[in-house]
């Protein structure tokens, strides 16, 4: 009898052993992704969800905006999303674009399509123009109302905590 109690116990170790190494290679997995997401658009942030209504009838509270950096001058007309500092980057269009002659740096004017006025009141640095080293990139596409559920879960923390403590629940009860 204790040949079997000792093999049970063994085989339930191998089990939950094989569940936590699944686990490790999903979270591995989605951190080698976003890594190489970063590395492949040259942005800091590959993607980000719209926050405000600041930028409607374009993109609406929730869209994920997918971006891009480059080398590439930054352009009036262009979408793109800076953080000067704060700890929500922001995404607006840019309006103005002074190239200084001397240097490859530009001053840049942005506001919200929804917005009366320029951002020049939201910069939180001592300048009245955004640099370049602010941009984390540029708009390229969207996905509209899926970064719904990452608001929801800033909003209210508890249904992040119960999220994430179901999927937690769901691996560790697997039986693969």
């Amino acid at each position: 009898m204790g040949w079997i109690e000792e093999n049970m116990k063994s085989t339930h170790f191998r089990q939950i052993l094989s569940q936590a190494i699944s686990l490790g290679m999903v979270i591995s997995s989605a951190l080698i992704i976003w890594k190489g997401l970063i590395y492949i658009t040259g942005s800091e942030s590959p993607v980000v969800v719209v926050l405000s209504g600041s930028m409607e009838p374009g993109f609406k509270r929730g869209d994920i905006l997918f971006l891009y950096m480059n080398k590439d001058p930054i352009r009036a007309g262009q979408i793109v999303v800076f953080n000067d500092g704060r700890d929500v980057p922001i995404v607006h269009r840019v309006i103005e674009v002074h190239e200084q002659r001397d240097s490859k740096e530009a001053d840049i004017l942005t506001k919200g399509d929804a917005n009366p006025h320029d951002d020049r009141m939201l910069y939180t640095s001592s300048n009245r123009w955004l640099q370049r080293k602010y941009i984390m990139g540029r708009a390229v596409g969207f996905l509209p109302y899926v970064g719904w559920l990452t608001i929801i879960m800033t909003d209210k923390p508890i249904i992040k905590y119960i999220l994430l403590g179901a999927l937690g629940l769901l691996v560790i009860t697997s039986k693969e």
